[in-house]
């Protein structure tokens, strides 16, 4: 699994002009999700994220987890983050995973993180033309990989 992971002052996504989830000062997550992803990826991706220290302490510094936080989370499915492009201009998708097997580790995934956090998590729709809208805070932005656990 891929995570790119913003801290925000506010996210949306909205699909069809609808907005369909929001969350003010917390964390916006991309997922995506290859055919070799599974439990253990997932379980580890979330703790890590619900344990990052991104958000400031007393002191202004990053010493303090969305969990700690209390901070939200919102949660939006982007195969695209396994695009291949190496060759020529057009990337390639083919290591992400098809959406009949993407959608249970992507389901599994939003659980674990509410377990993680002890609460609700806001999710785009997956497979949707979604507009994510967001306002990246300091900025702060990280790449995670499951299959590079350094």
């Amino acid at each position: 699994m891929k995570a790119v992971i913003q801290r925000v002052s506010e996210a949306s996504v909205t699909i069809e002009d609808q907005v369909v989830a929001q969350i003010e000062s917390g964390l916006l997550v991309l997922i995506g999700i290859e055919d070799a992803d599974g439990l253990e990826d997932l379980q580890w991706l979330s703790s890590k994220i619900a344990n990052l220290r991104l958000f400031a302490d007393a002191n202004g510094v990053m010493n303090v987890s969305v969990k700690e936080s209390g901070g939200d989370v919102l949660v939006v499915s982007q195969f695209t983050l396994h695009a291949l492009t190496k060759k020529g201009n057009r990337p390639s998708y083919i290591k992400a995973a098809r959406p009949e097997l993407a959608l249970p580790i992507y389901e599994s995934f939003v659980q674990q993180m509410e377990i993680e956090l002890g609460k609700k998590v806001q999710t785009g729709k997956f497979g949707a033309d979604m507009k994510v809208a967001l306002l990246n805070d300091g900025p702060v932005t990280l790449i995670i990989d499951t299959k590079n656990k350094e």
